[in-house]
């Protein structure tokens, strides 16, 4: 490694001290079960959006054991709105693996960090760095943007062995000494700098503290790094929904497969076509008519999902099916729900 490279270390964790965020309630702590916690909900979220989530969360939840021992629909129903909801589903799992096969006490190396569901190789090294100082890297997307300017990265990370590659980079990179204090804030000030400073679209090179040793700064192209060419597919499908609403405002919901969108979740019934929910009414409330509200689209990250719910009254005691049940007007707020689900039945009611 170069010079300058060697030097990235320290600018990094002098540039943290004076201005990078340590404001935040998960920077308060070295319990691996708050800093998980923290780095599960910030996987493709923004901070505004998980600082009410976690602050939730720790008042039910306030170790793991809580956590452990809470069932899945209480935990996506905190959840509900923050979307990935299968991160809500791995969290349950790996609190529930903490506490049957490390007696409630997370492991405190990246290595068995990683084998617990949910927990990849970045997400256990930032909660090593963070928690137990120990000398591993990260690359989470913000981190990844940083490293490959820095270092001039062009290889396609959309191909496993130049993801491999930057792997080795990050690790080149990391400090060398006093660790115990580096360590934590190094890990912070490459989040810091990718989430305020390196950003992907006109990146402010004159007031990072890398300027001067970064390959794409000296260039002048940082916007091309980093280079990752196999695009997104996105599919886009239409889904209608029945809402079967009883006289006492009881609405019917079932639980969505254990796979897919929004698996493990409550939802409305969920039909491929207009008239399949139609006769799906009909079957269940031959004399009701079907009300049919604006439709709206949601978008997902692979998927455009055009929703078009359809409401029918229904005066009498029946069982739809076996995946679900009637939730009273007391009870679908805490229910594990889809955020446009949510809003659907806040429209309602």
């Amino acid at each position: 490694m170069s010079e300058s490279l060697e030097s990235v270390a320290t600018r990094v964790v002098r540039w943290q001290a004076s201005h990078g965020r340590s404001h935040l309630p998960w920077q308060q702590t070295r319990d691996p079960y708050r800093v998980w916690l923290s780095e599960i909900m910030l996987q493709q979220t923004q901070v505004s959006t998980v600082l009410g989530y976690y602050a939730r969360f720790l008042e039910r939840f306030p170790d793991v054991g809580a956590l452990a021992s809470a069932s899945q629909d209480e935990v996506l129903g905190l959840w509900s709105g923050l979307g990935y909801y299968s991160r809500a589903r791995n969290l349950h799992r790996c609190a529930q693996l903490v506490v049957a096969e490390h007696g409630g006490v997370f492991p405190s190396s990246a290595e068995l960090l990683a084998k617990l569901p949910g927990i990849g190789r970045s997400t256990a090294g930032a909660i090593a760095a963070f928690c137990f100082s120990q000398r591993v890297p990260i690359l989470d997307a913000n981190v990844r943007r940083v490293l490959t300017r820095v270092v001039g990265f062009d290889g396609d990370l959309a191909v496993a062995k130049n993801e491999r590659a930057l792997w080795e980079h990050a690790e080149a990179l990391l400090p060398v000494s006093d660790l115990a204090a580096a360590m934590p804030r190094y890990t912070q000030g490459m989040m810091d700098l990718g989430a305020g400073v390196c950003t992907p679209k006109t990146p402010q090179c004159l007031i990072c503290p890398l300027m001067g040793v970064c390959v794409a700064q000296k260039e002048g192209a940082p916007e091309r790094y980093p280079v990752k060419k196999r695009k997104l597919v996105r599919r886009s499908e239409s889904w209608w929904l029945l809402l079967l609403i009883r006289l006492d405002g009881a609405v019917w919901l079932e639980t969505r497969p254990s796979t897919g969108i929004w698996a493990g979740l409550q939802c409305a019934p969920i039909f491929p076509d207009r008239e399949t929910a139609a006769n799906a009414a009909a079957a269940i409330a031959p004399l009701a008519s079907l009300r049919e509200h604006a439709a709206f689209l949601h978008v997902l990250t692979h998927r455009d999902l055009h929703l078009h719910p359809l409401a029918i009254a229904v005066d009498h005691e029946c069982r739809p099916s076996e995946t679900g049940r009637w939730f009273q007007t007391t009870e679908w707020p805490q229910a594990g729900l889809p955020a446009p689900m949510r809003k659907i039945l806040e429209d309602l009611a």
